[in-house]
């Protein structure tokens, strides 16, 4: 999942203090070189894990609605593990809703500073595409912390025509229904590979800015997989980037409606090939197609302190 920020400062404090997520990769949006691109992930960065943000110089605020992908969710081990985070929420002022069940899993929704919408999931009972690993050093105690992504959340006015893209597309499959939700599955299902869908036709239209999600990324295994989904959509009529190098992972991006973007990623080459395990997301990293660009882009973007390697986070 990738989302826009009002400041890249108060998010990584957001991520890596409160959240207990660790800093992968500290870069800038390849588009736009003014922009930070900071990726939070699991212990080692693993595909299917890292939520990312993009801190666009002047941006308004953003304004939730109907058509756009409205809330991320962060997979938890057990129930056990939302009662931690409600008690966590609560010391450290973060703004939640207390813990609920929605398609027979217990979750926990919450906002940041931004008004970003999350929720964590527990994955206790879950049955599907494994989780990966908390980030060791960090400070929620491992038996409570965040693993990965859980489902991603759509809200959507024509939901028939949407119902077809994610079936007929990619393709997914409803598994069930609660009131206006609709979950779809794919691959092996579970928390790890689902999407839910809300129906609403009364929201004002979304807007997009800081504290809402700009796109999600689905996983693919490699560059061969990614080709035959550039084939498949190009024969299915879907407008799409085509083919790009992230040089992190390759990619292709769809628009599937007029305000909801979708990525297909690559789980390679990964997020250690220019830095070590020890210290991940503690320089700016570039990749190399920008590289003789360092001097311009250190220029345009803040420091920002990142360095977690020397300090010992106690866990509370």
């Amino acid at each position: 999942m990738t989302a826009i920020t009002s400041s890249a400062e108060k998010n990584y404090e957001f991520f890596t203090h409160v959240l207990g997520m660790r800093l992968v990769k500290k870069t800038v949006n390849q588009d736009d070189i003014r922009t930070y691109h900071l990726f939070f992930a699991d212990d080692k960065g693993n595909a299917g894990t890292d939520m990312t943000f993009f801190d666009f110089p002047g941006i308004p605020k953003g304004v939730h609605g109907t058509n756009e992908i409205y809330k991320t969710s962060f997979r938890v081990p057990t129930h056990a593990a939302l009662d931690y985070w409600v008690k966590r929420f609560d010391r450290l002022n973060v703004k939640h809703e207390g813990i609920s069940e929605q398609f027979g899993k217990k979750t926990l929704a919450f906002v940041d500073f931004d008004d970003q919408y999350y929720q964590l999931i527990s994955d206790e009972g879950n049955v599907g595409v494994a989780s990966g690993i908390p980030w060791q050093k960090g400070p929620v105690p491992l038996e409570h912390a965040i693993t990965g992504l859980g489902p991603v959340f759509v809200r959507i006015d024509k939901f028939d025509s949407f119902k077809w893209v994610l079936e007929k597309v990619f393709p997914m499959k409803e598994t069930a229904t609660e009131g206006d939700a609709h979950l779809f599955e794919m691959g092996e299902g579970g928390n790890g590979a689902s999407v839910i869908v809300e129906e609403n036709t009364t929201l004002p239209q979304s807007r997009q800015g800081y504290g809402t999600v700009h796109h999600a990324a689905f996983r693919v295994a490699d560059r061969a997989e990614l080709d035959e989904w550039i084939k498949r959509l190009n024969q299915l009529g879907m407008p799409s980037s085509g083919y790009v190098d992230r040089f992190f992972f390759e990619s292709l991006y769809t628009r599937v409606t007029p305000s909801i973007l979708f990525e297909l990623a690559t789980d390679g080459p990964g997020f250690m090939g220019d830095e070590p395990y020890e210290t991940l997301g503690e320089k700016l990293s570039l990749p190399p197609f920008l590289e003789h660009k360092r001097e311009q882009i250190e220029g345009m973007v803040r420091p920002i302190d990142t360095v977690r390697s020397t300090k010992e986070f106690v866990k509370e």
